[in-house]
């Protein structure tokens, strides 16, 4: 028999010949040829609909074991934060700081043991840890975290150089994480070997029937139907089940179809190889189905939309043209579904699986209209929206203020519709807003703000700027929301040590985290002992979005708990006259005086070598001395003089005490005299030395005492955490959103701290999770 060597992909094509296409099932009598009699004995067509169940089965194990996991963190996180809050409950009834004191010698001074209690014996310290060690499975953290050694480091990130004649700008391409790498591998593995190892792959003769490697890989790929569109819904079930917001489940959905698409080449090829026009394959078909036009029709009907679907969801097109992505994905994918009834003609199990994808389909949109916030005929937002505010802040950003009713959770975000600005558009935004009592809204006491902030780049975004622009912020929009989706699977209150990176406007998805960790540590509902924030930014007027925040997360917070460092990576400090400023300054810290003596002593020492080069190459000629200075200004302006760097040993020491309330004196738009706001630990300028680094990265200058200080370059992420490593408690969170290069460090060296989980390191450390979110949402 011939074999295929080398196949591709689905269940499409080859159903339009019905019989052959699915191997109709033909009555096999004494007389039949012997190979349909060996044809119908080998792989009988009446049970072909077993293929799909393969793919059932492999995606339900799947399922199975990410839910458990999901319970096993839900319910340890819990109850550790339901432990922690009933012990401080007991606390602060049981000790008495007024009289009752142990024995002041060196061994009970020194212990958590300082007071008797009132009421009872004194707790000892042994019950927290039989506590932890009940809320923790060793066995299964370390495997979770040898898993996350290798799925938590990022595949190279894909550099595209510009292409100035094709106006193709330069461009990062970042791969899927190697977790999913592995589960499309394995996925993609099973349904080849499920659909080659099995024999025979064809019969003897095309009149037997249908080959049986285009009915098994056809039966696989209508199998994957349901699943395909439950991963790409908003509201799904898979969402509810494993807390795994559809933002994260979109990239299995696009491989999902890559896989269908695969299996559907498959299920075509075969009709080729072996056609029904050879072996008198075509009169057997005519006599089963008149008024064929041609026998592969509703194969190739459906064979289309799929591969224009896969095609156009590409990252690259789908960057390119977004707004078309958007428009026609839906409805090409309703023609697709149309086609596969058209096709499969309800053979076998076929429609079963197509059904669902229907019932699925129609659910998940039904559903949806409980996300909409103007559906619910009870709110003021019924069929009108909400009223939606614009403001233009520093550096092109737009704030959206959005009074509404609806409730959302920390780190969610929303698809937002503006009519009056573009009808059909609907793109989604973060929350950089906490939805709490705590926060009121203006508009009523039902009402919590909604808070969106963005930077413009095209199509929606850059029309938001430009009405805000051309109406002015007194005018008002309404806005249809749809939302919140989303959200971390974990709650960084759970945590004992939370690391939180961000690069640009990614500190949208962190604010709210942040906002809702000050608040339950403030009401001892988080078990949280340090919180460390990073925010590397171009230039320090994007401060300015989430400055209210910052000052409420500084002033709330438990003392000595939040340390924020910002790293300023393109500033430019401009005099009134146009010129740069001078370094110095009276308010410079001495580790900035010092960098500029230094950078002062290399610039002499450079002048001087230079000079003494430029009279031995001139010869004693003023003319061409004089030339030859001009020509070394342009060249030596152009480029950093070298400097040389401290030792950053005391990088990421604990604060001591709280930082003064103020901010110096600084020429720059940020703030005025009259605004006093808290101190974002600035120095006055940069120094010469950080203004020639700001194009590299370089290691941070000793903290400040204050524990919030600012900056100038590239933050050192493998630095940082290796400092910040030391302090870390039993269980770490990183969460981290920015530029594919932050995420690349902040993944690469997550990774490498696994070791001290599953290796058994020291202070009994149980856990170090990663979260990443994307930059673009």
């Amino acid at each position: 028999m011939p074999q295929l060597p080398c196949p591709v992909e689905r269940s499409l094509p080859a159903q339009n010949f019905h019989t052959l296409v699915e191997r109709v099932h033909i009555p096999v009598t004494s007389s039949s040829p012997e190979g349909l009699q060996a044809a119908s004995k080998q792989d009988p067509w009446s049970e072909s609909g077993k293929y799909a169940l393969g793919w059932v089965y492999f995606s339900i194990i799947l399922l199975v074991f990410t839910i458990a996991m999901h319970l096993y963190h839900w319910m340890s996180d819990r109850i550790r934060r339901a432990t922690y809050k009933e012990e401080v409950a007991k606390t602060s009834a049981t000790s008495s700081p007024d009289d009752d004191y142990e024995m002041a010698n060196m061994p009970t001074n020194n212990s958590t043991r300082m007071f008797f209690p009132r009421h009872g014996p004194i707790s000892q310290q042994h019950q927290q840890e039989e506590e932890e060690t009940f809320l923790s499975f060793t066995p299964l953290n370390r495997f979770v975290a040898l898993l996350r050694y290798f799925f938590y480091r990022p595949l190279p990130i894909l550099r595209v150089p510009p292409v100035r004649s094709l106006r193709i700008k330069k461009r990062e391409i970042s791969f899927p994480s190697p977790g999913v790498v592995f589960l499309v591998t394995v996925a993609l593995v099973f349904v080849t070997l499920y659909c080659f190892v099995p024999q025979p792959l064809y019969y003897a003769s095309i009149q037997f029937g249908s080959p049986p490697l285009a009915v098994r890989a056809g039966m696989l790929a209508v199998a994957m139907m349901p699943w395909i569109v439950a991963l790409s819904m908003k509201a799904n079930l898979i969402t509810l089940l494993t807390g795994i917001g559809h933002e994260r489940l979109n990239v299995l959905h696009r491989w999902g179809g890559y896989i269908c698409l695969f299996l559907s080449l498959i299920h075509t090829i075969p009709y080729y190889v072996t056609p029904v026009w050879d072996q008198g394959g075509l009169a057997l078909f005519k006599s089963l189905f008149r008024g064929q036009a041609y026998i592969y029709g509703t194969g190739i009907a459906a064979l289309v939309p799929l591969i224009f679907l896969c095609v156009h969801s590409l990252p690259v097109l789908r960057a390119w043209m977004y707004e078309l992505f958007v428009a026609l994905h839906v409805p090409v994918s309703i023609v697709f579904v149309g086609m596969l009834f058209w096709h499969c003609h309800n053979y076998l199990t076929s429609w079963n699986y197509l059904w669902a994808t229907v019932a699925i389909w129609l659910t998940s949109y039904l559903v949806r209209l409980c996300f909409l916030n103007w559906t619910n005929p009870w709110r003021m937002s019924w069929l009108i929206g909400e009223e939606a505010a614009l403001t233009i802040l520093p550096e092109n950003a737009v704030k959206v203020t959005i009074p509404s009713q609806v409730k959302w959770k920390p780190g969610q975000y929303v698809y937002l519709r503006m009519p009056g600005i573009s009808v059909f558009e609907n793109h989604p935004f973060t929350l950089a807003s906490l939805c709490s009592d705590d926060f009121p809204s203006e508009y009523g006491e039902q009402y919590r703000d909604m808070i969106l902030v963005f930077r413009p780049f095209g199509g929606f975004t850059r029309k938001v700027l430009n009405a805000a622009i051309d109406n002015g912020p007194n005018h008002t929009y309404r806005a249809f929301i749809d939302g919140p989706y989303g959200g971390m699977q974990r709650e960084l209150a759970s945590f004992d040590t939370v690391i939180l990176f961000a690069g640009g406007s990614g500190i949208t998805a962190i604010v709210s985290h942040l906002l809702d960790l000050i608040k339950k540590m403030r009401d001892s509902k988080a078990v949280t002992k340090q919180v460390h924030i990073v925010w590397a930014l171009k230039r320090p007027e994007t401060m300015e979005w989430f400055k209210e925040e910052l000052r409420i997360c500084r002033e709330y917070a438990p003392p000595e708990t939040v340390h924020c460092q910002f790293f300023v990576t393109g500033a430019k400090r401009i005099g009134p006259n146009g010129f740069p400023l001078p370094p110095p300054s009276p308010s410079r810290p001495v580790s900035d005086l010092v960098h500029g003596k230094i950078d002062r002593a290399f610039h002499g020492i450079a002048s001087k070598r230079n000079s003494a080069l430029i009279r031995d190459e001139a010869a004693g000629d003023p003319e061409k001395e004089r030339e030859l200075r001009r020509e070394n200004e342009d060249g030596i302006s152009a480029l950093p003089a070298p400097t040389f760097l401290p030792p950053p040993k005391k990088a990421h020491t604990r604060a001591n005490k709280p930082d003064k309330l103020t901010i110096p004196a600084v020429n720059t738009n940020l703030h005025n005299a009259n605004n006093k706001s808290f101190d974002f630990g600035f120095p006055s300028t940069p120094t010469m030395l950080q203004k020639n680094l700001m194009r590299f990265a370089f290691l941070p200058t000793a903290n400040k005492k204050t524990g919030w200080h600012t900056e100038y370059g590239r933050p050192d992420i493998p630095f940082m955490l290796k400092g910040m490593e030391r302090d870390f408690g039993k269980r770490t969170c990183v969460f981290v959103c920015g530029p594919p290069s932050m995420r690349v460090d902040v993944q690469k060296c997550v990774a490498s701290m696994q070791q001290k989980v599953w290796g058994g390191g020291e202070n009994g450390r149980q856990e170090v999770y990663l979260h990443t979110e994307n930059y673009a949402i």
